[in-house]
């Protein structure tokens, strides 16, 4: 009798459960964490999204839920890529994928804010963590690694230029404008003046991916491309390390001291952050160097990713910039530990690298069109998100048109001197106007169009801290997705108004896609051919050979010749001193007396032993 009444007792519950009513199956039972019979979401599924008895998420219900997201971010993601793909194939250079990838993510993302239900929503909603250790490290790592380093340090002087004083004089500017604009209490917002210089920070970030893309496209002057590339590599480091220092000062009053206090503290963590990029990138070409490792293709491409990450979140547990280690980090791999590693390595490492970046890019930029309409908590002010915009545009124009002007007469200075030590005559007997400006008008200008905002400032929008958090981080949102489609829709256009010249070959060009095919063995490409017996065959043929890959590698030497054109110090002490250290083959003198490591048998017992392992 007493098993009848338990069997109607559990029937009638599990009846009202099914129909809605308020009673439902005990939590004792465990059934409802149960999948159902007919497929977790099929239709007829009334598993329930949240526990009745603590309210929390059900398991399951989360797992559909996430998975819908990641469905939704992948399939955004897929057709961004597709959409490339089609303009690449129509020729169509005007638009950039990263726009439509803003486009895509504002129309899925309004979608999903009309849809009952915030699962979804808040499953797509722009994570700051998952932006700095997932997204980010990907494209610093890659810029720092295809850096045109003969490019980059010929430029160095007005790259340096624009990264720092640049970024320093953007964020002040455009703080001091908000500050008085919110002093004035129009719209109901007041914030401190290390608030305004936060927001200042955050928005002084630029990131010109699609005019950079745009630049490729057109194939523009490399010397353009190399001073907007360097500045943007730079100066998303640089504002990273003032918004935390702004962070720092939060409901403190502002002091004199202050001011150096932040300083020092800048220049510290740029120093100590640089320092430890370049000694793992040292550590990776010792490794490879003193071992056998690159017998191991698949082993030794995964360790130097990993190191190579290991800098990133090092330095940042220390309460360092990771950007700053993982970009020089990236640049001493490809100067030092790129010529120790093997042949298939060196292939899967550009590729890889390349790869983990174009994914991040894309996903960036529909991460930022999506939070437009799933970040529920932003509060929009029409008024200051209109100055924000015209700030950015002024304060960007301080930092470049005046720093351009003293970079053309620095260099102006530095011709005339040169010229006079050259020939003996005086200085009064040069005019400096017909000295061509290291900058010109229209490279100015389009450095000024090149200043994008992007998604670094949104991940530290989100740190910031107070009563106006939202409306300032809703501001940042909306003038970083406005400077993406507006500058980056009309680089093209700029590009004909300025008469900047296109269809440039870069002679710098380090290397590009097609050295590295794959079957191609490394020792046919940079050493002699070696057949049973490495003796046979001419000597000057393999001295050309040889000769031929070490021209690849002078890269450093040119561009810190320029960098010290009356003191080659540090380009003597790179080849005569660090490249014997670090690599199996050093250049210069050590060419023609190889290293035991990186002899020509040893390369060609590795390539056959790495192909027997596979």
């Amino acid at each position: 009798m007493t098993l009848q009444w338990l069997a109607i007792s559990l029937l009638l519950k599990t009846t009202t459960a099914f129909l809605g009513g308020k009673d439902s199956i005990s939590g004792d039972d465990d059934d409802e964490n149960l999948p159902p019979s007919n497929g977790i979401g099929a239709p007829g599924d009334q598993t329930p999204i949240t526990d009745p008895d603590d309210g929390e998420a059900n398991p399951i219900a989360e797992e559909i839920f996430s998975s819908w997201a990641l469905f939704i971010l992948l399939f955004l993601l897929i057709s961004a890529l597709w959409s490339s793909y089609y303009l690449t194939q129509r020729k169509i250079r005007a638009v950039h994928e990263t726009v439509l990838s803003i486009f895509y993510g504002m129309v899925i993302g309004l979608i999903i804010r009309l849809l009952p239900g915030h699962y979804i929503q808040d499953s797509v909603t722009f994570n700051s963590s998952y932006f700095f250790n997932i997204l980010l490290p990907p494209i610093i790592l890659n810029s720092g690694y295809e850096l045109n380093q003969r490019n980059f340090f010929n430029n160095i002087g007005s790259i340096l230029t624009f990264a720092i004083p640049g970024t320093l004089i953007s964020a002040i500017v455009l703080g001091i404008i908000l500050f008085i604009w919110t002093s004035l209490g129009l719209e109901n917002i007041h914030i401190s003046f290390v608030d305004a210089l936060s927001v200042g920070a955050t928005l002084s970030a630029t990131d010109p991916v699609t005019i950079l893309s745009i630049f490729n496209a057109y194939k523009v002057d490399p010397k353009l491309y190399t001073i907007i590339f360097g500045e943007s590599l730079l100066n998303d480091a640089i504002s990273i390390v003032m918004f935390e220092t702004c962070q720092k000062f939060h409901d403190k009053p502002a002091k004199a001291s202050s001011f150096f206090e932040g300083l020092g503290s800048f220049l510290m963590t740029f120093s100590v952050s640089l320092l430890i990029g370049v000694l793992v990138g040292i550590l990776v070409a010792l490794l490879l160097k003193h071992t056998y490792i690159r017998r191991f293709p698949q082993i030794e491409t995964c360790i130097v990713l990993l190191v190579a990450y290991e800098s990133y979140f090092f330095s940042n547990g220390c309460h360092m910039s990771g950007i700053v280690s993982l970009l020089f980090c990236g640049i001493t791999l490809k100067h030092y530990a790129y010529y120790n590693m093997s042949r298939r390595t060196q292939v899967a490492i550009k590729y890889i690298f390349q790869l983990l970046a174009r994914l991040s890019e894309n996903f960036i930029f529909i991460y930022l069109g999506l939070a437009l309409f799933t970040e529920v908590e932003l509060v929009y002010k029409p008024l200051l998100i209109i100055i924000t915009a015209i700030s950015i545009c002024v304060s960007r124009w301080c930092a470049v048109f005046p720093l351009s002007h003293a970079v053309n007469w620095v260099h102006k200075q530095r011709v005339k001197r040169k010229a006079v030590y050259n020939s003996g005559s005086s200085l009064t007997s040069f005019n400096p106007d017909e000295i061509p400006d290291e900058i010109p008008y229209q490279y100015q200008m389009m450095t000024f169009w090149a200043g994008l905002r992007g998604a670094v400032g949104v991940a530290l929008a989100m740190g910031m801290k107070g009563e106006y958090k939202f409306t300032l981080l809703a501001t940042v949102l909306v003038v970083v997705v406005l400077t993406v489609i507006v500058f980056g829709g009309t680089t093209a256009g700029m590009l004909e108004i300025l008469n900047i010249k296109t269809g440039c070959a870069d002679e710098n060009s380090e290397d590009s896609d097609d050295e590295f095919d794959i079957e191609t063995p490394r020792v046919v490409s940079s050493l002699p051919s070696y057949t049973d017996n490495p003796n046979n065959g001419s000597s000057n043929d393999n001295n050309n050979n040889i000769n031929r890959g070490v021209d690849n590698r002078q890269s450093f030497r040119e561009t810190v010749g320029s960098l010290f054109s009356n003191d080659q110090w540090f380009q003597n002490f790179d080849e005569q001193v660090l490249k014997p250290v670090f690599l199996d083959q050093p250049t210069g003198g050590m060419t023609n007396s190889m290293s035991r490591q990186h002899s020509p048998a040893r390369q060609l017992a590795d390539l056959n032993l790495s192909n027997r392992n596979e």
